[in-house]
């Protein structure tokens, strides 16, 4: 690519951060990295009822929490400021003046009422909505005059005869018959111009160069070519993402039970990395078989023309299976920062706790770190240790697994009084490990006949981590408390 690129994402501020928009600005991100262009942040604020400061400060914190950093936008500042829209609005009304006197749109005095009829006249012949242009046939001298006396009006771009063309950067050639394309209003009665309109406007201010979005923008496309066109203005090279479906091959929708926000992945634990890895493969693949690959390597290897035209299922069992793969990647300190909100939220420590702890906190989780995917899943694991010592509620798999065994009583308390002295002296995990396991072997038992009720008299659950490392953590006194508990209550 010879020309520096510049490329925008434009969120509206209505909402958190949707997944759509995350993996949107990632594709943008990414293709500006690659090419050293510039990657622009543009707040579409135009729906005033619905716009909120709130939700423009979610979208700034999301974004820049995946990673996602802009070269220009309302933060930032840069040199096509202003960079939320609704602070351009004197330069779209400019450019509105300017269509209309050139005669590419013009004004309509059309009340609701008479719309609303019109649709149900069409919709009852079985047509599709449109205006009838019923406007366009005013002269230009009489609509300025009725405007000027104060008449409400909105302002309708007139779609020319033909078609219009483009190279889409994912889908290839696309054309769209004209006919089909509604005389669409430019600004509202009232004055407030419409997204399709200003967007045009703004990309051409901004000197955007490739528009990266989300397939459900293509049909608004030839209406803002056309509208470029009648600017004279070059429109930028347009590349559409496949829509994100769930797995019932649906639009990805919180109506049907799907988590639809960045915000609901961070809150459930989700590793950073692997939220980013997940979305980069929504719609593109690195070669077809790798899966876990690094941000740096999206960046050299991304490119528009390599993303799919068909529908990217999001599937949160893969995405669970990814968290767990990058979680366990962490080092034992980066592990505990992330996991201590979950343990402070679910009431079992408190940072203070956690802080004065030291090492034991950071042994504890690397210690669970093979039974989670996502930081919220450790306190459920570990909550057995902070039970009362007489009193570990004992999960029914648990107490059905150690009561199988006959003996279970007689080789628990065996083993007790060959453990006494060695968790009494300060023994450590792995010299008691050895020790146990020599012990089962002189005993002639099997090993599940000692571990299965010793692990469901220390957690009071079916699996866990290294008994020996549990005891460890417990120390030696609260471990001899729970077997000789464990010894009563299984007898």
């Amino acid at each position: 690519m010879t020309d520096s690129p510049r490329v925008r994402i434009a969120p509206s501020p209505t909402g958190n951060v949707h997944l759509g928009l995350a993996r949107t600005s990632l594709f943008n991100w990414a293709f500006a990295r690659k090419n050293g262009g510039t990657f622009i942040l543009r707040i579409e604020d135009t729906d005033l009822e619905r716009s909120t400061k709130e939700s423009e400060r979610q979208i700034i914190e999301g974004l820049k929490w995946l990673g996602v950093q802009w070269d220009e936008g309302p933060d930032v500042g840069g040199p096509y400021a202003p960079y939320h829209q609704t602070e351009r609005v004197e330069g779209h009304l400019a450019r509105a003046e300017e269509l209309l006197a050139s005669g590419n749109a013009y004004r309509c005095f059309c009340d609701r009422e008479r719309l609303d009829a019109l649709r149900v006249e069409q919709e009852q012949r079985k047509e599709t909505p449109r205006y009838d242009r019923a406007c366009l046939a005013i002269d230009a001298a009489e609509s300025a005059r009725r405007a000027a006396a104060g008449e409400a009006f909105a302002i309708r771009f007139r779609v020319p005869e033909g078609e219009t063309t483009f190279t889409d950067l994912v889908r290839g050639d696309m054309r769209f018959d004209n006919a089909e394309v509604d005389d669409w209003v430019m600004v509202r009665q009232g004055g407030n111009p419409t997204y399709n309109f200003v967007v045009v406007c703004d990309d051409a201010d901004m000197r955007i160069t490739h528009v990266l979005r989300g397939e459900e923008h293509l049909t608004n496309t030839p209406k803002q070519v056309l509208l470029a066109q009648a600017l004279g203005i070059e429109p930028p090279h347009f590349g559409h993402l496949p829509l994100m479906l769930g797995v019932n091959r649906k639009k990805l929708s919180k109506r049907d039970g799907a988590d639809v926000s960045l915000e609901d992945y961070r809150k459930k634990g989700y590793p950073k990395a692997a939220i980013i890895n997940f979305l980069c493969l929504q719609g593109w693949a690195l070669d077809g078989e790798t899966e876990i690959f690094s941000l740096d390597q999206f960046v050299e290897n991304f490119d528009p023309q390599d993303v799919s035209k068909d529908g990217a299922v999001f599937d949160p069992v893969k995405f669970q299976w990814m968290a767990g793969e990058y979680l366990r990647q962490e080092s034992p300190k980066e592990l505990a920062e992330h996991c201590a909100p979950y343990v402070i939220e679910a009431g079992l420590m408190t940072a203070e706790e956690i802080r004065e702890s030291g090492e034991w906190f950071r042994d504890v989780v690397h210690g669970h770190r093979e039974r989670i995917r996502l930081y919220s899943e450790l306190p459920e694991q570990i909550e057995s240790l902070f039970a009362p010592d007489d009193q570990v509620p004992y999960e029914e798999a648990a107490e059905q697994g150690a009561r199988k065994h006959e003996n279970r009583v007689a080789t628990l308390e065996d083993f007790l009084a060959w453990l006494t002295p060695q968790l009494t002296k300060g023994s450590r995990a792995e010299q008691v490990r050895e020790g146990a396991k020599q012990w089962v072997k002189d005993a002639g038992l099997k090993f599940p006949a000692l571990f299965q009720p010793l692990r469901c008299a220390l957690t009071g659950k079916a699996g866990g981590p290294d008994l020996f490392e549990l005891m460890e953590w417990l120390g030696g006194e609260r471990s001899l408390v729970r077997i000789q508990t464990g010894i009563k209550r299984l007898a």
